[in-house]
């Protein structure tokens, strides 16, 4: 694992306040379908519900006793054997790789050890950075759904984009 963060278990209580920070922020929250939290309770109830599904959903932190400085998910989508990519890093954390990084990390995880065979992310074309991330990662542009989401920015389109597991991970010829 990378010497300069570390990725685990997400826990709704001790993480709410750090992560708030993020899902706290309008700037951070900026391309998601619902607004920021109002509150560090709002930010810990939300958290609660992702932990009813056997999902990845993980933190990324300096060291393990640290704060949560982003997170990234894998998670379920209806269809079988295929799963959704999220991450967020928080402002101050960012610049340093670590979406892509900490997803590097939560693929392997997938393919190699949940059975997954598709990994798709969904990303409002304004969203620069995250684009950025899928394409590091080696995902493909498959499309733009027009009109995909009703979110607290109005109307928006969703760039779609996927990995399979036979597809080339180019992280593993990175030097973490």
């Amino acid at each position: 694992m990378p010497a300069d963060f570390i990725v685990r278990p997400i826990d709704p209580v001790a993480d709410g306040p750090a992560l708030h920070a993020i899902y706290g922020d309008e700037a951070s929250c900026q391309y998601l379908s619902r607004p920021a939290t109002a509150s560090i309770t709002d930010t810990i109830a939300m958290m609660q519900g992702w932990m009813a599904r056997d999902d990845i959903n993980w933190v990324l932190a300096d060291n393990p006793g640290g704060p949560a400085i982003g997170r990234v998910s894998l998670y379920a989508s209806p269809k079988p054997q295929v799963w959704e990519a999220a991450c967020m890093i928080a402002p101050a954390a960012r610049g340093r790789n670590l979406a892509a990084r900490g997803l590097a990390i939560a693929i392997e995880e997938a393919f190699e050890r949940r059975g997954v065979r598709r990994i798709m992310a969904d990303v409002d074309p304004d969203n620069i950075p995250s684009i950025r991330v899928f394409g590091k990662l080696g995902f493909s542009y498959e499309g733009r759904l027009r009109g995909e989401w009703e979110t607290h920015l109005g109307v928006r389109d969703s760039l779609i984009y996927g990995l399979v597991r036979e597809d080339p991970r180019p992280w593993r010829n990175w030097s973490f």
